[in-house]
């Protein structure tokens, strides 16, 4: 059965996108990165939040703008929202219901990772107990305010056990795997 990885960039103060959503700190440090190039060919589907899918794309204005790592990818990609458009879009299929999201995800992704994407997806995978892995990448760069790589009302505490640490000359990168709840 596939996977869940929820993979991102955060900045050193542990933000994943800055005020309003802006991903424009990002293209900075979108350079060459051989451990995440390796795991993007073990992608098999995306798992993506409606704001992250709609939302603003680090690779404006490049060959990449609009594609799933900037092109360095393809695929069937699943996106929960709780409005689903009337015009289908190529390669997308939107999902209104959090459990069949993960479920048409998994069975897309056959027995390579589901890439979760967005915060809020992967807060929803974490309460589930569905999130297997969590792959950072951390930017060299302190951004003070944005959207956070978890955030939880009252708080919560996820265990996590590293099974990856390495660097790159733009980031350092950081993977874990989720443990059980206990």
């Amino acid at each position: 059965m596939a996977r869940l990885l929820y993979s991102v960039t955060m900045s050193l103060d542990g933000f994943i996108a800055g005020p309003g959503g802006d991903m424009s700190w990002l293209t900075p440090y979108l350079g060459p990165n051989p451990y995440v190039d390796e795991l993007i060919g073990e992608i098999g589907s995306l798992l993506v939040g409606n704001r992250t899918f709609r939302g603003d794309d680090p690779y404006k204005d490049t060959p990449g703008e609009g594609q799933a790592f900037g092109g360095g990818w393809s695929g069937p990609q699943v996106v929960l929202t709780h409005r689903v458009p009337a015009t289908p879009w190529p390669g997308v299929t939107f999902v209104s219901d959090f459990a069949e999201a993960v479920r048409q995800a998994r069975a897309a992704a056959g027995d390579k990772y589901v890439n979760v994407l967005g915060a809020d997806v992967a807060r929803q995978c974490l309460a589930a107990g569905v999130l297997d892995e969590v792959l950072t990448c951390i930017a060299p760069v302190l951004l003070g305010d944005g959207v956070r790589l978890f955030a939880q009302p009252g708080g919560r505490t996820v265990g996590l056990e590293r099974i990856h640490l390495s660097g790159v000359p733009l980031a350092s990168l950081l993977r874990y795997r989720v443990l059980p709840a206990g």
